[in-house]
């Protein structure tokens, strides 16, 4: 299919495929940003709602729930998942809000994870919800599980989410039977929250068999969220974590996210992402995402965001909806703005993990 390059496709004569006639082939080329930087990842959230309030991704006085019809079908998504495969993209996340909120996810995964050209189908989710759930959603093709848990003392957890912590700890046992071949444990850093918790954390994912990562509070639902005294550098986690055992780089790349991988004196492996302090962090970036209300943002640090649904909806085919896709590409950033004093517009929970 030779094309001429447009926004979001590499320049004939870029390092880009050729098609059978020699000609510039966009669709195996896939699509670049403007940053040189291959886009082939998409996080959709299929919903904007949450059973938990998670105090930085979802605090108190934010809950601004889209209306039934604002939000996209499974169908609307469906389609967009084939014209992006189309267009070069090959790893899906699942996420929210809260993904096992919405009714059918299980069957709307499997579906998904049947598309022909879908090469990595990985979840996000907070565990509260997924036991019952966990070998149908293994059985429906999703590889990658990643779950939420920042703390392992049950007071706190609740001060943190509104919610248990052993219905967090019996999805992950879930996960760990159903036999996901990647099983992920994401905590947050807060200083004077969970600062505590490090050690105790790794030990768990240890014996659960699953890597833990280790995220910086970023300002992603309100600037109270993220403050002087709360925020927590990956730096100063790794020094408490040495101070107990050692760590040593792990040459290892576990999904496809921007973490940096270490091994533990005690054998487990750890992650670190540090949005807010690793001046590279935006560097490799592959993603872009699809929020429940049908918009593509392709940069969580930026406002910037692509009205797909009214493609979708305004019965112009693929065409239109192929041409937002371009725009967004063609605009994402080089970097976020968490750094800028950035000023949220939408809670984590409306956006999409």
């Amino acid at each position: 299919m030779g094309q001429t390059a447009g926004p979001g496709t590499p320049a004939p004569g870029a390092g880009a495929p050729a098609g059978p006639d020699g000609t510039f082939d966009a669709v195996a080329a896939g699509l670049y940003d403007p940053s040189r930087r291959r886009v082939d990842y998409l996080r959709i959230s299929i919903t904007d709602r949450c059973n938990e309030r998670c105090v930085y991704c979802m605090p108190q006085g934010l809950q601004d729930w889209k209306e039934r019809e604002e939000i996209l079908t499974f169908e609307e998504i469906l389609s967009v998942v084939r014209l992006a495969v189309r267009l070069g993209f090959r790893k899906f996340r699942v996420t929210g809000g809260e993904p096992l909120v919405r009714r059918d996810a299980g069957d709307f995964l499997r579906r998904l994870g049947a598309i022909e050209g879908v090469q990595s189908l990985g979840l996000s989710t907070n565990g509260t919800l997924l036991a019952p759930l966990a070998e149908e959603i293994r059985a429906a093709g999703v590889q990658s599980i990643n779950i939420s848990l920042d703390t392992l003392e049950a007071e706190s957890y609740r001060r943190l989410t509104r919610w248990d912590l052993s219905s967090c700890l019996e999805g992950i046992a879930a996960a760990r039977r159903a036999g996901f071949p990647s099983l992920k444990l994401n905590a947050v850093l807060m200083r004077g929250v969970n600062d505590g918790q490090i050690v105790p954390l790794i030990r768990f994912a240890r014996e659960q068999g699953a890597v833990l990562r280790f995220i910086e509070l970023m300002p992603v639902s309100s600037l109270e969220v993220l403050t002087r005294e709360n925020f927590l550098p990956v730096e100063e986690a790794m020094t408490r974590i040495r101070e107990v055992m050692s760590l040593e780089p792990a040459e290892v790349r576990l999904g496809h996210g921007p973490a940096i991988y270490y091994r533990t004196g005690e054998g487990g492996i750890i992650g670190f992402i540090g949005a807010m302090t690793n001046l590279h962090f935006c560097e490799s970036c592959n993603k872009v995402r699809l929020t429940a209300d049908g918009r593509i943002r392709p940069c969580l640090g930026s406002h910037l965001e692509f009205d797909l649904r009214t493609a979708l909806r305004s019965g112009q085919g693929e065409a239109a909806v192929e041409e937002v896709f371009r725009a967004a590409i063609g605009l994402k950033p080089a970097e976020h703005e968490f750094r800028d004093q950035y000023r949220p517009g939408r809670s984590m929970t409306a956006i999409g993990g």
